[in-house]
C-alpha cells in the first residue's frame, strides 16, 4: 500500500517562500493522482492543487500564480512551491494520492491515501 510522508514545513514571514515536500512508497509511483490540501481548526479540508498521472495541474483560485505542485517520478517525490506567501496560507498541509482520478481533483473524498501533515505558518 502507498505510505505518504510529508517534509519541509516550517515558519516564514509575509511575502517569503517555502518548499514542502511528499515522499511516496510505491513502485507504480508514476501511475498516482496527487494533491496537496490544508487545513486549519474548525475548517474542512481543502485542496490546495492536484496533479494528474499525466502531469496536468489544477489550483485552487486562492494559491494561482503564487503556488506550483510538481512531481518527481524518478525519486516518488510530490513537491509544493510557495511564493508570496500570505498569513492566510498559514494550514497543515497534506499529501494525498490515488490510483484512480475519480471526481473532482481538489476535493478530499477524492483521495484514498493521506499523510501524516506538515505545518506552515506564515506570520
Amino acid at each position: 500500500d502507498v505510505q505518504l510522508v510529508e517534509s519541509g514545513g516550517g515558519s516564514v514571514q509575509a511575502g517569503g517562500s517555502l518548499r514542502i515536500s511528499c515522499s511516496a512508497s510505491m513502485f507504480t509511483y508514476s501511475r498516482l493522482c496527487m494533491a496537496w490540501f490544508r487545513q486549519v481548526p474548525r475548517k474542512e479540508r481543502e485542496g490546495v492543487a492536484a496533479i494528474s498521472s499525466a502531469g496536468s495541474a489544477d489550483y485552487a483560485d486562492s494559491v494561482k500564480g503564487r503556488f506550483t505542485i510538481s512531481k518527481d517520478n524518478e525519486r516518488n517525490t510530490l513537491a509544493l512551491q510557495m511564493n508570496s506567501l500570505k498569513p492566510e496560507d498559514s494550514a497543515m498541509y497534506y499529501c494525498a494520492a490515488t490510483r484512480v482520478m475519480v471526481g473532482d481533483p481538489l476535493q478530499a473524498r477524492t483521495y484514498t491515501t493521506w499523510g501524516q501533515g506538515t505545518q506552515v505558518t506564515v506570520s
